[in-house]
């Protein structure tokens, strides 16, 4: 069993991640979720991890974490996520319990109360984990790694050089990448290969009520998407959950990477990819997924929500 914390600001991506973390119970144990204000505000991306937890019946403590980055104003992506931050589904509004105002000291006592180590999930900008680290630095020996969905080596999306969660918080980013902790980077070198296809996407519109859920994320999210040129829709998010779940349909490549926190390239990642380099490789980088098997995961993962969902 992997134990694991989820720090998310959903999010269609992020909820489909959280959804399909949820469908393997068998596999996963979701110690706790905490929002991050990144996609949209703290307050907004909490009512939309509240819904979908709700909508599943789940009884997975939720948490709030930082409203904004460390040193900078909150850049939100309404253009992609909606005025929501998960524009398409339409929840009955009942409430969610808070387990807690305060993420870090909620990350902290949940990791030092388990008995093995725990895997970080980071679905948004990493300010909650980067404060984690530098606020309980005995946390790290608890930390078997952190499955990060950011930064890319190839390109940007909010910028030519930047991916949107780092972009946001490179600060934090920063942190995390030299915190020693080992990193497994779902950037968009890989999370752009991980779609799924329209006819795909159709298909979950008639199944259960967990399947057409997702069908009312991912219909407004590959509507969205066309505006950014994508046909098809990578569930970006899905890639940092996916890989705890199954790792072999996931290949990349060990390397250090570092992040650009000022100037025009802000939000950078980089690779030092010398042969011969003095730096230790901190950070497995993904490259490639098997599409098929990524898609299937997550159709397998609803249809099992489907059958204890009524």
């Amino acid at each position: 069993m992997k134990n694991i914390l989820i720090d998310c600001d959903p999010g269609h991506d992020d909820a489909l991640a959280i959804l399909t973390a949820i469908a393997h119970s068998k596999i996963i144990n979701i110690l706790g979720i905490t929002t991050i204000g990144g996609n949209q505000t703290l307050e907004k991306v909490t009512t939309n991890a509240k819904n979908i937890l709700d909508f599943v019946n789940s009884t997975i403590p939720l948490a709030t974490g930082q409203p904004g980055p460390i040193t900078k104003e909150l850049r939100i992506a309404p253009e992609a996520h909606g005025a929501s931050g998960m524009d398409g589904p339409y929840f009955n509004g009942e409430d969610y319990p808070i387990a807690s105002m305060n993420a870090i000291t909620f990350m902290y006592e949940k990791m030092m109360n388990c008995d093995e180590k725990v895997i970080l999930v980071g679905l948004g900008p990493l300010t909650n984990i980067a404060l984690l680290i530098k606020v309980f630095p005995e946390v790290q020996k608890k930390i078997e790694y952190i499955s990060i969905m950011g930064g890319g080596l190839d390109h940007g999306n909010l910028t030519p050089l930047a991916e949107f969660n780092i972009y946001v918080d490179p600060e934090a980013a920063q942190i995390v990448f030299h915190s020693g902790i080992p990193v497994v980077m779902s950037g968009l070198d890989v999370t752009e290969k991980a779609e799924i296809k329209v006819e795909e996407i159709d298909s979950l519109k008639d199944k259960g009520r967990v399947s057409h859920l997702a069908y009312e994320l991912l219909h407004f999210y590959n509507k969205s998407g066309r505006q950014f040129g994508f046909i098809n829709s990578p569930i970006h998010d899905l890639c940092a959950v996916a890989y705890i779940i199954n790792p072999e349909m996931f290949s990349g490549t060990s390397y250090y990477v570092d992040v650009v926190t000022d100037g025009k390239a802000r939000g950078l990642t980089f690779a030092d990819k010398r042969l011969v380099t003095e730096q230790a490789k901190n950070t497995f980088v993904l490259e490639g997924v098997d599409r098929g098997m990524f898609v299937g995961l997550l159709v397998d993962a609803l249809e099992l929500l489907d059958e204890v969902s009524q």
